[in-house]
């Protein structure tokens, strides 16, 4: 038997590996951080076998009520995610695997590999209507990529994506993948309808240095970035400052911040009731938002969610509520589940790529409805 982690995104700890029933393993924390959650490896052994793995330390990790009613996923050949048999004891995450090719990948969910984040950038370049431009580096050299989509120049109104500020949340980066897919689907009336007065700013991964040493919610020093956004530096969280600054001088109507949640089994936006600046305006704009969600995609609801800030109580430091308040417009997080829709469960494939980027493609409605309160 063999298990590796060296490769991007990969994460494990090795404790014991003799016993195909009682593989023992340990998931390693962000670095320079506290957190942990995130996790992904290839296991090689006999086939035909069946393998039992336990996470030692799941019930110590940042979010150890998410492990409640979740399942691991795995792959063969990195295309397809399963789910797999899991279950979680309070202190220990178990999960066992009948093996039928030499090799598996398993994850905490299906990853977004920084070479996929590349392909994205530079096939949605070729477009004429796109843009691709460096805002700068991160720490460990990065580029921090931008994409804009429409006429920059004569747009009526400009609307700002971004995603993965914590790089665990791969889910946020197929959305984003789905969105932009349909964005410049020059079939789409509704995205060519879109273009005629608006511009897209999308920020794919904000945290690629996270996302290449498999953090869950850190950068490579150690930083929350979703808790950067009043006072970011070029030392500590480069990718905010450099994003940030740049939204400061182009401005924009419209922002969605794209994450994923470890405990709630649906899809859900967080707004900025709390922030000073909240008005009628804002809660029209929000209003109009969700409805129009719910009423295009069946994925999407406004039951279960985040409990809402009291007036005046946001947490300004995160990327919505300082947005909403800078901009005094409509700014939302955006939340998937790592497990399923509970609304709509898949007992063979969970909440997954595929229904990630179908939710991106819906957003446009949204987004069209919502510019046209303004």
């Amino acid at each position: 038997m063999y298990i590796s982690d060296k490769f991007d995104s990969g994460n494990i700890r090795v404790v014991e590996l003799n016993d195909p029933q009682n593989i023992q393993l340990e998931i390693k924390h962000d670095n320079q951080s506290e957190f942990f959650q995130w996790f992904h490896f290839r296991f090689e052994g006999p086939l035909e076998k069946q393998y039992r793995f336990s996470l030692l330390n799941a019930g110590q990790s940042a979010y150890a009520k998410g492990w409640q009613g979740y399942q691991v996923v795995a792959s063969y050949d990195r295309e397809e995610w399963f789910r797999i048999d899991t279950d979680f004891d309070g202190e220990q995450l178990h999960f066992s695997l009948l093996l039928e090719q030499p090799s598996v990948y398993f994850a905490y969910f299906a990853p977004y590999s920084y070479e996929r984040h590349q392909d994205l950038l530079h096939t949605m370049q070729q477009d004429y209507r796109v843009n691709l431009t460096t805002l700068g580096q991160t720490l460990d050299g990065r580029d921090m990529s931008l994409l804009s989509v429409g006429d920059a120049e004569n747009a009526k109104h400009k609307v700002w994506v971004i995603a993965r500020q914590h790089p665990g949340e791969t889910m946020a980066e197929w959305f984003v993948e789905g969105l932009l897919g349909n964005l410049l689907d020059q079939d789409n009336p509704l995205a060519m309808k879109l273009l005629e007065d608006t511009v897209f700013y999308v920020v794919p991964n904000m945290n690629p240095d996270g996302s290449v040493r498999g953090n869950l919610r850190t950068n490579a020093v150690g930083a929350n970035l979703n808790r950067e956004w009043q006072n970011p530096t070029m030392e500590r969280s480069p990718e905010v400052f450099l994003v940030r600054e740049k939204m400061l001088e182009l401005g924009g109507d419209l922002f969605l911040d794209i994450h994923g949640d470890e405990d709630l089994p649906y899809n859900f936006v967080a707004g900025c009731e709390g922030i000073p600046s909240y008005n009628e305006r804002h809660k029209l704009l929000e209003d109009t938002f969700k409805e129009a969600f719910m009423a295009i995609s069946p994925d999407f609801q406004d039951t279960h969610g985040y409990a809402k800030d009291e007036p005046g109580q946001a947490n300004l430091t995160i990327a919505a509520a300082w947005l909403g308040e800078q901009f005094k417009t409509l700014s939302y997080t955006i939340e998937m589940p790592f497990k399923d829709n509970a609304d709509m469960p898949d007992e063979a494939f969970g909440w997954s790529p595929e229904r990630a980027m179908q939710l991106g493609c819906d957003v446009l409605f949204p987004i069209k409805q919502t510019l046209a309160k303004l």
